[in-house]
């Protein structure tokens, strides 16, 4: 192991414990401004590299960030748009959800009360409101036309970090105390997550695509939302492809019947066995070394104190505090308690 960068003893560790509760308190009040900037950050850590093979490619490093940041605008601005016509659709498709909803109950009634699990259909169905939803749906809409002002101001953030990344290195060399172990340090930290997020956003892409098309070939509506949807939880560990997978199959449970509803669920198993259980550990290797229960763990952490988007980001940003903690005398021990053993 290297030798620390930084030396503790049992009193600097205390006073960075309570310093790190008050942070943490901070975080957590400010996460409105903080888990934006967040955001462009590691947004910036998966562009960088793309914008770097440009410039070797004799394009200016200004006219490649601008190229990258508008594609990926457009894109996000046509996405929106179709979000809100398939959500303006599902609003009117609401009101019929209640009656057709019945059918699947009374079928499933039986089996819960052989299970020893007494349900009223009745009682159940009192619950359903069609306005109600279609308030949900309509909010989601205003949500969604306010939601491209962050996008703007989110990648303008992210234009100015990637213009930024050629003076950081000879800035942050100035600060340090011990420049090249705190450079290494820095760049193990980058190049993990980094790797980890090109890595993740491919197979997220994968899966949403195989979504997508495994709904359209059952003739499944709102495909296309679904296998979106299924993409952007896939970023979430352990419970990200789960969440995405219980729209669609109760949309199919209410229009298709049961017997469609079992067998779309065992097409998502089928592909949350094969991505999430055999390719994406063989293509991240050894790469991430945290042990199962941390990355568990940390899902809850990072969840927590930023809300959805530390669940998005729980794996790299505990690969960030693993790798600090593995510079620091009195971190080494907690750093290995995260590591994954498993290999040695």
């Amino acid at each position: 192991m290297a030798k620390p960068i930084i030396t503790l003893n049992g009193l600097k560790i205390v006073i960075m414990l309570g310093m790190l509760v008050i942070i943490l308190t901070g975080v957590r009040f400010a996460a409105d401004i903080i888990v934006p900037f967040i955001l462009a950050l590691f947004i910036a850590v998966i562009l960088n590299p793309l914008v770097q093979r440009m410039t070797r490619l004799r394009i200016p490093r200004v006219l490649a960030i601008t190229l990258l940041i508008s594609i990926i605008i457009v894109a996000m601005v046509l996405l929106v748009a179709y979000l809100g016509t398939s959500l303006n659709e599902l609003a009117r498709t609401l009101p019929k959800y209640r009656s057709s909803l019945a059918i699947p109950l009374l079928q499933l009634e039986p089996w819960l009360q052989r299970a020893g699990i007494e349900v009223s259909v009745e009682e159940l169905l009192k619950y359903i409101d069609p306005n109600a939803a279609m308030t949900i749906v309509t909010s989601l809409l205003a949500q969604l036309s306010n939601a491209m002002t962050s996008i703007f101001l989110l990648f303008l953030t992210v234009v100015f970090m990637l213009l930024e990344v050629p003076q950081l290195p000879a800035k942050l060399q100035q600060i340090m105390v011990r420049p090249v172990e705190g450079m290494g340090a820095i760049q193990r930290a980058l190049d993990s997550v980094s790797r980890y997020l090109v890595l993740k956003t491919a197979i997220s892409l994968v899966t949403g695509v195989v979504v997508w098309v495994m709904l359209l070939a059952l003739d499944v509506r709102f495909a296309f939302v679904w296998g979106l949807l299924a993409f952007a939880l896939n970023y979430i560990p352990n419970i990200g492809s789960v969440l995405a997978a219980i729209p669609p199959i109760l949309q199919v449970l209410v229009f298709s019947g049961l017997y469609d509803a079992l067998i779309l669920l065992a097409g998502y198993l089928v592909i949350n066995l094969v991505f999430g259980n055999i390719l994406e550990p063989r293509m991240m290797g050894r790469g991430l070394g945290l042990s199962t229960l941390v990355v568990f763990l940390s899902l809850i952490f990072w969840g927590w104190l930023l809300g959805p988007v530390g669940m998005l980001l729980s794996v790299p940003l505990t690969i960030i505090v693993k790798i600090g903690l593995e510079q620091t005398a009195g971190g080494q021990s907690i750093a290995v308690l995260l590591s994954d053993m498993s290999h040695h």
